[in-house]
């Protein structure tokens, strides 16, 4: 008796060892069982702005859908659902404080303002979205700074176009961050395209405002929106430094359309359309160039 006890033991044992080892069996049940897992939830994606963020191209460029503008790319490679909020034209003042845009001034399957400014728009998407904010973009303040170019006090005019930004900004960033959360707010700045004035007949002094240029982005326009941006924990991308613009002058390139100018002129000519036909917008490589650099602070 004591030896079947044992042996009765010893089976017992065995059968909890195979339990527990995972061995398969033949039952298919649960191959069959519907899967309890829930769908993923969809991110969205808010970009405001002005013409760099609605894909904008000039009249002459080559023709495109305008997807290929970096908001677009960004929400692609990210698995973002974009909802384009950006105005071709727009300033940093009518961003947060000017209704509606124009259908024409909006980029593909942009929502309807329906007369509400940028930032108001952005916060009630932002809200109705909340928990589900994968990424805002914010591009604003070349519109301010564009007039600068043919003023006659360049400086001048420059110093007050980054007074005007900072206060509009100071005025947006905050609603925009209390309606984000804890999502990512990413501030970009632009390529230096007046450093394409080096090769421009359009500008007979182009060579002094290249050189004027480098100044006004990096130590004055640039480190301004940086200052902004950091306030409300957003991440500021300086596109003007991935896309080359604060390369020495004194290093030349041998370019096939302009010959032998510097590399940081070769560069720019190549990522907007400034060079060619004096407008400040990204080529397709240009969209690419900002697009990855938005990826890489993420």
């Amino acid at each position: 008796m004591p030896g079947l006890r044992r042996v009765a033991l010893i089976g017992a044992l065995l059968a909890v060892l195979a339990a527990c080892t995972g061995t398969p069996t033949t039952s298919t049940t649960t191959a069959t069982e519907p899967s309890t897992d829930a769908p993923p939830v969809e991110r969205v994606y808010v970009s405001l702005g002005d013409s760099y963020a609605t894909g904008y191209r000039p009249a002459g460029a080559a023709a495109g859908t305008g997807r290929d503008g970096f908001a677009y790319l960004v929400a692609e490679r990210s698995d973002l659902r974009l909802i384009n909020l950006a105005c071709s034209g727009a300033t940093s003042a009518q961003l947060r404080a000017e209704p509606g845009c124009a259908p024409g001034n909006r980029g593909p399957d942009a929502p309807d303002p329906a007369g509400r400014t940028q930032l108001d728009a952005a916060v009630q998407a932002l809200r109705e979205h909340q928990g589900r904010i994968g990424l805002v973009t914010v591009v604003i303040g070349g519109n301010d700074l564009a007039p600068c170019v043919q003023a006659q006090d360049a400086l001048a005019c420059a110093s007050q176009a980054v007074a005007a930004v900072r206060t509009n900004l100071a005025a947006t960033l905050p609603a925009l961050r209390e309606a984000a959360g804890d999502a990512p707010i990413v501030g970009l700045t632009y390529p230096d395209v007046f450093l394409g004035a080096w090769v421009s007949p359009a500008f007979p002094n182009g060579q002094d405002l290249a050189r004027l240029s480098v100044f006004l982005f990096r130590d004055f326009f640039n480190a301004a929106l940086k200052s902004e941006y950091e306030k409300v924990g957003a991440e500021f991308v300086d596109v003007t430094a991935t896309t080359g613009g604060y390369g020495p002058l004194t290093e030349i390139t041998q370019d096939p359309a302009y010959g032998s100018i510097p590399t940081p002129v070769a560069k720019v000519c190549a990522l907007t359309y400034f060079c060619d036909h004096t407008d400040v917008h990204p080529t397709p490589a240009g969209h690419e160039a900002i697009a990855s650099a938005v990826l890489a602070s993420r």
